[in-house]
């Protein structure tokens, strides 16, 4: 059995048994560090007789997939798996699993992290230390405000429970409703248009989709307090970036704080603007999130070369091509 692991070069480095545990099973495996890029003819090349790859952020799209004659199984080292063509590969008879809800913690502590960095101008304020200025700004406190949550999936709800440490008011939106948990965070679920116009912080932490690709643009903006920040930890393509660096500049909202954008590395206007915080897609790059996604990762892997039941297997999702 041949693999590819192809992963950022940090999380290497956090989990630095994680290749000897795979080859451990018996599988001759490749791994490749990904954060300088990978030529497509290079990647193509790479793929031509594994029977696994492991993928954090590579695009996994048709061409590769008809690439990899023999592959037979794509492991997402992580929760979303926008970067892979899932419904091509399950037409071919590929398998896909994910490790759902193992950065749920990462994420949902960046969030916050963010959250505090915008409403108290943390970073900015650093900065100016470092040049050797001082000066007082006013921010805003956490308790008692509105928390809206968009996408009340594993990262939405440790969100949420972190909130009632804050003590404040969430609600949610998303297609996914668990009442039993809404109910112990205390946290109601409302229309989009109301999260909108009464959150007076939106967290973005649903999957992206292509119903709700660009979610974020200038309507939903205008609906959003001028006091508002926007955070999202999720996919940068459900936010329009134009529209969004529009508002920002015309104070229509008061900031955002962003781990992710629609092109990474990005080199947009938008994150360089002074009212966002951004950081570049850490949301789940602790060693501990880490470190259970490998887990998962191996013991998937085990499983699969067994002939036995898979953990967070994909379900099939359309028999149309998405990449």
């Amino acid at each position: 059995m041949k693999a590819l692991l192809m992963l950022r070069d940090a999380f290497y480095e956090a989990n630095p048994n994680l290749i000897q545990d795979i080859r451990g099973l018996g599988v001759q495996l490749t791994s490749l560090y990904t954060d300088n890029g990978i030529s497509k003819k290079d990647l193509l090349k790479q793929v031509e007789n594994v029977d696994i790859i492991v993928v954090a952020v590579v695009r996994i799209d048709k061409e590769l997939i008809d690439h990899a004659r023999n592959l037979k199984y794509i492991l997402k080292f992580g929760a979303g798996y926008d970067n892979i063509d899932v419904a091509y590969a399950q037409q071919k008879g590929i398998t896909v699993t994910n490790a759902l809800g193992q950065n749920a913690s990462s994420a949902a502590d960046l969030a916050f992290g963010l959250m505090l960095a915008a409403a108290r101008s943390i970073p900015f304020k650093d900065k100016e230390i470092k040049e050797k200025h001082w000066e007082l700004s006013v921010g805003n406190e956490m308790e008692g405000k509105r928390l809206g949550i968009i996408g009340f999936g594993a990262i939405g709800k440790a969100i949420a429970k972190r909130a009632t440490g804050f003590d404040m008011k969430t609600v949610a939106f998303g297609n996914y409703k668990d009442y039993e948990i809404a109910d112990k965070l205390q946290v109601q679920f409302v229309e989009l248009e109301e999260l909108l116009k009464t959150s007076d912080f939106i967290v973005l932490s649903t999957t992206i989709h292509d119903k709700n690709r660009q979610m974020i643009n200038r309507d939903s903006l205008r609906l959003m307090k001028k006091t508002a920040f926007l955070i999202n930890v999720s996919r940068g393509g459900l936010v329009n970036e134009h529209d969004l660096i529009e508002a920002l500049k015309q104070n229509v909202i008061r900031g955002a704080a962003l781990d992710v954008f629609e092109t990474e590395p990005t080199t947009g206007e938008l994150a360089y603007l002074p009212n966002v915080v951004a950081t570049p897609h850490i949301g789940g790059a602790t060693v501990e999130a880490v470190r259970r996604t490998g887990q998962v990762t191996s013991d998937n892997i085990a499983r699969f070369i067994k002939g036995e039941e898979l953990r967070y297997v994909i379900p099939p999702t359309s028999t149309k091509s998405t990449i």
